[in-house]
């Protein structure tokens, strides 16, 4: 049987933009037998739903809580993975083993990249998490100085500065009461959920820097707003997405996809319509 399948899972799930961007890479590279889907999966149901595919199954790609719930039914995990302990994009290999991914730390990359930001001195992250770990594995290879993680609580600055030092940067932390201060960095990434920024936009710099806000919808976030407004260096959810998404199509098709600006156009359509 033809290899064709592929889909993202999660919980919750229908928010996802994934089957827009997969399927318009398939529409550029001409893999009409390819189809992508989306399922409703939790963590509890993760390991019944793998242990049940078939061979017509590719690859999928993995949203929250799935992330680290799968990494014990992996046969083999990339080091990019391994790093954060965090896998979103899961291959199925033509023996059946299964190999574990992470493609936003380089999708983060890849797009700062595409808008001209390769090196920065120093950066400051918003918030913690899953996501802030990722944002911290993608400043590894592009920060040369220090990083400041700005959080609520304790308990996330240790668990943020210990992210660090398995990733060998230098991170220090600051309470989430001194955010505005983040916003001098000359990058900034926003990791945190809607609404919870707003508040800074006040705050913004005359002459920002550039501003990696990870969210897509709503948006733009006040903070993401006032910050083009005031000239900086703009990037947003949809960026990410959209690169990572292009790395998981490689991964899963074996084709070096290139379609960014079809995947990019869907997404943006997707989100005008929502």
């Amino acid at each position: 049987m033809s290899r064709t399948r592929a889909a993202v899972l999660g919980s919750p799930i229908e928010h996802s933009l994934s089957p827009v961007l997969h399927r318009a890479a398939y529409r550029e590279l001409g893999l009409d037998d390819w189809s992508y889907d989306r399922f409703e999966i939790d963590e509890a149901a993760l390991p019944g739903f793998v242990a049940g595919l078939g061979p017509e199954w590719a690859g999928f790609s993995l949203t929250m809580p799935l992330k680290r719930a799968v990494i014990p039914l992996l046969d083999e995990i990339s080091d990019t993975a391994a790093s954060v302990e965090a896998v979103n994009t899961l291959v199925l290999t033509e023996d059946g083993r299964r190999v574990g991914d992470n493609t936003d730390i380089p999708g983060i990359v890849a797009a700062l990249h595409e808008r001209g930001v390769e090196k920065v001195p120093a950066a400051a992250v918003l918030g913690a998490g899953a996501t802030a770990s990722s944002a911290l594995a993608a400043l590894a290879r592009i920060c040369t100085g220090e990083i400041t993680a700005y959080v609520r609580s304790e308990a996330r600055a240790d668990e943020m500065r210990g992210w660090g030092e398995r990733l060998g940067v230098d991170v220090r932390t600051a309470d989430w009461s001194r955010a505005s201060e983040a916003l001098h960095a000359p990058l900034v990434i926003a990791t945190t959920p809607a609404g919870a920024t707003d508040e800074l936009a006040a705050a913004v710099p005359a002459a920002p820097g550039a501003l990696f806000d990870v969210l897509y919808d709503p948006w733009p976030t006040a903070l993401a707003a006032a910050w083009s407004g005031r000239g900086g260096k703009l990037l947003g959810g949809l960026d990410l997405l959209v690169h990572q998404a292009v790395l998981q199509v490689e991964r899963m098709t074996g084709r070096a996809p290139g379609p960014l600006a079809a995947m990019r156009a869907a997404g943006e359509r997707a989100l005008a319509a929502r």
